[in-house]
């Protein structure tokens, strides 16, 4: 597998504050793109200096509008500003611009042949926000006029689909240099994975991106580096995901990627988002993840489309685990144990005897809380927005069930010992505690409450605050992402996760 470099995108209005930027995360990158449509016209005067004010080789870039970027002017003054930050090349190819990013479809012969004549790569690239591109190779190749260009080709995924088929295309792509990236969230594993696209680099964003940045899916050079040891993946390396969707916040790769540090393994954690448990397993079978977690909203679906469940599955009724076995998928139940680990540790109790739960929710997570609850022998009392769901898991544990709105207010009240919140309402939220915020927002807190929220995004969640503000014992659902974790490391590898995580 090929090491493709990393390069920053600087979007900075000045020069010095870019070149600011660039020292700050240079330990990190090998090559840098000046995005000279983000600078003030006063700084686009001066472009020319900027490769001799950094340390790293520059890509010259000037993205119109209809490409994703800002520059709005002629394509005569941006002619113009290309020749003039090309001109006058110094002896020392350092203090040039190493790259320069022509789109498709712009050729002007004098600025070309500048720039072969002063030692500058050409980039020669197509950005496509609205539909994936297919043909790769036969679309770089048309790209390649004088064979010396490097091709990039970068797309808006509408599906995780599209940016299997890339992965797939590319897989015996290595005749000659290109960069290849699927965008936003769905592109996320082709700007970790760029290596398994034979990519010559990958595209990364200071943490205080530019907004447009991120909604093309930059991801940090500190986040590629410690998170995902980006430089240290090779051809050997294995590969585990988390899958779900949006899935826009998951400390699961935190979680599963320090486990291998400690035990020096040669492994990544990944995370998938996709819009199909069916797709997640397409493109794992593409790329070669042996194991993924599977989160909301996948958990039950994802049992249509595997070869085997474990009978600790089958009896929850929802997989959140499934392990490459044999060339077939297994489903496995790690949140139940990470559940019932995190709850004891909570309550500090072993069991739940006399003690009446309230779980709210009734999708994949609160499957898995009640099989626990059952377990530790307490008595618990569904509460759902849909009633039949709520009926449904209720029988399979023997629980009662009612429907999450004021009206069940009274029966809340008799199963309030220990509150299980299993739903992703509250997630990400940093507002005020609010009836969009808060699945139990008509509930009324004694102080005598256990309140357990499996949400750990953020700390304190909106329902979290309300029942601590009235003094209850409260936990969020780190813990739990925590321990199931661990027990998914050891599908995953074999070996005992050792040490600790912390958020």
């Amino acid at each position: 597998m090929d090491k493709p470099l990393v390069c920053l995108t600087l979007t900075g209005k000045t020069l010095q504050e870019n070149v600011k930027t660039l020292e700050k995360y240079s330990r990190y990158v090998d090559i840098a793109e000046l995005r000279v449509d983000y600078l003030s016209e006063e700084e686009q005067l001066y472009v020319r200096r900027f490769p001799a004010m950094v340390n790293v080789p520059c890509i010259l870039t000037i993205r119109r509008v209809s490409e994703g970027g800002k520059y709005s002017s002629s394509d005569f003054s941006r002619t113009a500003l290309f020749g003039r930050a090309l001109a006058f090349a110094d002896q020392n190819p350092s203090k040039n611009f190493a790259y320069v990013d022509f789109e498709e479809d712009f050729h002007v012969s004098g600025l070309h042949d500048a720039a072969l004549a002063f030692g500058v790569k050409i980039i020669r690239s197509v950005h496509d926000f609205e539909n994936p591109v297919v043909n790769i190779r036969e679309r770089c190749e048309k790209m390649r006029k004088t064979g010396y260009e490097i091709p990039k080709i970068a797309f808006m995924p509408k599906t995780l689909s599209d940016v299997t088929r890339l992965f797939k295309e590319a897989e015996q792509f290595t005749d000659f240099e290109h960069i290849l990236c699927a965008m936003g969230p769905l592109g996320t594993p082709s700007r970790i994975l760029a290596g398994k696209l034979h990519s010559y680099l990958t595209y990364t964003s200071p943490k205080t991106m530019d907004d447009s940045m991120k909604g093309i899916g930059h991801i940090d050079p500190v986040t590629l580096s410690d998170l995902y040891n980006f430089k240290n993946i090779d051809e050997n390396t294995k590969l585990c995901a988390v899958t779900g969707y949006p899935l826009k916040v998951s400390s699961s790769p935190l979680i599963h990627n320090s486990g291998y540090r400690t035990h020096g393994m040669n492994r990544v954690f990944i995370p998938l988002p996709s819009t199909s448990a069916a797709e997640s397993l397409e493109f794992a079978e593409q790329v070669g993840i042996t194991g993924m977690a599977v989160t909301v909203p996948y958990k039950e679906d994802v049992m249509r489309h595997i070869e085997e469940i474990d009978s600790e599955s089958g009896e929850i009724g929802a997989c959140n685990t499934v392990v490459r076995e044999d060339g077939r998928w297994v489903g496995k139940n790690t949140d139940a144990e990470g559940f019932r680990r995190a709850l004891v540790e909570f309550l500090g109790v072993e069991k739940l005897r006399h003690r009446k739960v309230a779980i709210i929710g009734a999708g994949g997570a609160a499957h898995a809380v009640a099989y626990a609850i059952k377990q530790l022998g307490g008595k618990a009392c569904i509460f759902n927005r849909t009633l039949s769901t709520a009926k449904e898991l209720a029988e399979r544990f023997g629980f009662e069930y009612a429907p999450l709105s004021p009206e069940s207010t009274v029966t809340l009240e008799k199963y309030s010992d220990i509150i299980i919140q299993t739903t992703n309402v509250g997630m990400n939220s940093k507002e005020p505690p609010s009836k969009e915020n808060n699945p139990i927002w008509f509930y009324q807190f004694k102080g005598t409450e256990n309140l357990f929220d499996i949400v750990y995004d953020p700390e304190t969640t909106p329902v979290m605050a309300v029942a601590k503000s009235c003094g209850c014992n409260v936990s969020n659902g780190f813990p739990m992402l925590k321990y199931q974790g661990y027990k998914q490391f050891y599908y995953f590898t074999g070996v005992e996760y050792e040490g600790t995580v912390t958020k």
